[in-house]
Formats: C-alpha cells, structure tokens, sequence
C-alpha cells in the first residue's frame, strides 16, 4: 500500500520540525497511541490499539528515523506485530516546505506492508483505514502545533458541573 499527500500547518517550520520529533506530541496525535517512548534521539517504541473492520489489535513495535536533515526531512520507518491479528511494516518519507514564516507544507509519502488476518481483510478496507487514520493524524497534529488545540483545551478546563457529567462532557 502507498500513499502521499500533505497538510498545511498554521507553524513556522522549525517548530514543525521539533513536533515530529517530541514523543509527548505525536502520542497525542497518533489515533489509538497508548504508548510511545523515545529510546535514542533515532529511536522510539510504541504501542497503539486500533480497529480495521471487524478486527481490533494492539500493536507493539519500533520506530527509527533515518536520512535526519533538520529542518527539511527525515525517513521514519518502523514494524510492529499485533500478535494473532498480524503484521504491519513500512514507512514514510517527511519533508517540510516553508510557505511563510507561519505556515509550513509537511509532504508525506508513506509505504506499507500488512500480514495476518489484517492482510485477509481486503485492500478497500485496509486502504481506507488507513487514509482514515492518516488524516486523523495530521489534523490533530496541525491543531496541536499550529495551536487551535491547546486553545480548545484550556476551555475543557473549566469544571462543567451536574450537566456535564451527565452527558459525558466532564
């Protein structure tokens, strides 16, 4: 499976860049991260929980970046098993673009391969998920760096009472 895009981000290039490589930020982003742990300034760890049809797996791996150009790109790879559901390997290549001193173009181009019974699903479903799953990503990424989110969640602050809790909100 391959696909490329990018994504506009409301940040000046050098903070994009200090973003792809923080754990605590790109936990936050990562749909379904539980985990993720920089071992070596190259290295990371993760553990990430997602469904894809009717299978739902945890996943345990490792992340290397390679190819560092600071602040134009890097190569980020990595594998991880999720046990009887399968296999998932690949990686992507990270190349930023400053539009303007405040917004920065990141391009992707990811490449993946899939085993187990995630690879039995079908290449619709699998494909979709994870175009679903990447866009997840960089919205949440381009808020939390370019600064909408941390906005957002200084309001969530505020105690919302007996409603709140009733509906979930709190």
């Amino acid at each position: 499976m391959q696909m490329n895009d990018s994504q506009r981000i409301p940040a000046a290039q050098e903070k994009v860049w200090a973003a792809l490589n923080d754990p605590q930020i790109l936990k936050q982003c990562i749909p379904g991260c539980q985990n993720l742990e920089m071992s070596s300034p190259t290295d990371m760890t993760a553990t990430v929980v997602f469904r894809v049809g009717p299978v739902k797996a945890t996943f345990g791996g490792k992340v290397t970046l390679s190819d560092l150009d600071p602040p134009n790109s890097y190569r980020i790879s990595g594998e991880g098993s999720g046990g009887v559901a399968g296999f998932a390997k690949g990686g992507a290549t990270v190349r930023l673009e400053s539009e303007s001193p405040e917004v920065t173009i990141l391009h992707y181009e990811v490449d993946a391969q899939i085993g187990g019974k995630l690879a039995q699903l079908g290449g619709r479903l699998i494909d979709s998920t994870a175009k679903k799953l990447a866009g997840e990503f960089f919205a949440s990424f381009g808020e939390v760096v370019g600064g909408t989110a941390q906005a957002a969640a200084e309001v969530d602050v505020a105690p919302k009472g007996w409603l709140g809790r009733l509906t979930g909100a709190a």
